[in-house]
């Protein structure tokens, strides 16, 4: 059972996660020829103030 974990900063559209999930799952499918049942993928979506560069969180960055 192949597990996919996502780590994404969070402010994506819930419908574009949802998509990436989808495909991440049908490319593992396909590519691993496993059954599409027994792919999972987790996205975890972590606040903009707990991720830094150096000492510099994301959430003090211009975008």
């Amino acid at each position: 059972m192949p597990i996919i974990q996502i780590n994404l900063l969070e402010g994506r559209k819930q419908e574009t996660i949802e998509t990436c999930i989808r495909d991440v799952a049908q490319t593992v499918h396909e590519s691993l020829g496993v059954p599409l049942s027994s792919v999972r993928v987790i996205v975890n979506e972590i606040p903009k103030n707990h991720y830094a560069i150096g000492n510099t969180l994301k959430s003090e960055m211009a975008e």
